[in-house]
């Protein structure tokens, strides 16, 4: 038996290919397997604690089975194969190898290959391959939320969202990618990050093609094309796509900063903005330049500056057709077309639309 099984682990790269039970190469299969560890949990009460439980995500294949040589990405994966090797009466299914302990399992399972979606919501028309997927969907579409944090109040539709959302509160993180080592309260958050490892951008914009590598930022793109504000600022009418965005504006009204640096207590209004002054403290730069090898704490400076070397103008004068390589730079420059002088010298009272003005003028003090 032992020598079988040293000559299979030596013809696994002959074996992989094997018609009865394929090995999990593919992405989208990948993250099918480990769905159905974890359906169960995401339902119950109970909650991993411990860095045991965790799961984990590889992009390389090092789970080997012992019996017949095959290896793949993860130990679940290989867990849900042994079962080929059991005793017991198992579903497989033709179209991908997945294994399923009953046949009404596989039955279900087999519409998605089909596209087979016999439950369709009244409201909107989705389709959904099973009774209950189509209840938890429709109420989506109610205001009602049953579900109530005991901690902050926030209420859910579903009671599977608010178990979710009580991780934020307990800090529990059971699912972690084992690339980088970054940790997620629900499964589907670890999906849509292990793209980044993958490179994988299944949603692709049907207008400019650009791919995304998930559904909401497909959609959130989307508004871009169709030019949709919904969320309006009370304050100065300004209109945004998201109300993620709204709210982050509101703070430019509100002045409050609620993100600190612990190193020079400096405050940000946004969450990104301290992540990125961060850098500057940790001497981080990981955004290069591919042409002069120059490097950035944050992707939008890279992003600016890339802006040199390709004489790209986008912001442009309304008045004077002037073009500018960054925002901020129009924005001062519109000064000049107005009345407006908010540089003001503290020693003399001059004004100046310019901050460049100011530091010119204030070396005349200096002089003196």
């Amino acid at each position: 038996m032992e020598e079988n099984i040293t000559e299979n682990k030596n013809a696994t790269a002959k074996i992989a290919h094997s018609s009865e039970m394929k090995p999990l190469v593919q992405t989208e299969q990948f993250y099918t397997q480990l769905d159905e560890k974890h359906q169960d949990y995401e339902t119950s009460a109970e909650a991993p604690t411990n860095k045991g439980n965790l799961v984990k995500y590889t992009t390389e294949k090092t789970h080997i089975c012992n019996v017949c040589g095959l290896v793949y990405y993860s130990e679940l994966s290989l867990l849900n194969h042994l079962l080929v090797h059991s005793n017991e009466q198992n579903s497989v299914c033709k179209e991908c190898g997945r294994i399923f302990k009953e046949k009404r399992k596989l039955v279900r399972h087999l519409r998605v290959h089909k596209s087979e979606k016999l439950f369709i919501c009244d409201v909107c028309r989705k389709p959904f391959i099973d009774a209950a997927s189509l209840k938890s969907h429709c109420q989506t579409h109610s205001n009602e939320k049953p579900y109530a944090c005991d901690i902050c109040s926030k209420t859910f539709s579903m009671r599977g969202h608010l178990r979710r959302h009580l991780r934020i509160h307990t800090n529990k993180k059971p699912y972690a990618c084992e690339v980088c080592n970054k940790a997620f309260t629900s499964l589907s958050y670890l999906k849509i990050h292990f793209r980044i490892h993958t490179k994988e951008r299944p949603y692709v914009c049907e207008v400019c093609s650009k791919a995304f590598s998930d559904g909401h930022n497909l959609k959130r793109h989307l508004r871009i094309h169709t030019k949709e504000k919904h969320y309006v600022c009370e304050v100065c009418s300004k209109a945004f796509n998201e109300g993620c965005s709204l709210k982050r504006h509101l703070r430019i009204h509100t002045k409050e900063k609620p993100y600190v640096c612990e190193v020079c207590s400096k405050a940000f209004s946004v969450g990104s903005n301290l992540k990125m002054h961060l850098r500057i403290h940790a001497k981080e730069k990981p955004y290069v330049c591919e042409v002069c090898s120059k490097a950035f704490s944050d992707y939008r400076s890279l992003k600016v500056h890339l802006r040199i070397h390709t004489k790209e103008k986008p912001y442009v004068c309304e008045v004077c057709s002037k073009a500018f390589a960054r925002n901020e730079k129009l924005a001062s420059h519109l000064l000049t077309h107005s009345d407006e002088k908010p540089y003001v010298c503290k020693i003399c009272d001059e004004a100046f639309t310019r901050s460049n003005s100011l530091k010119f003028h204030l070396r005349t003090h200096a002089k003196e």
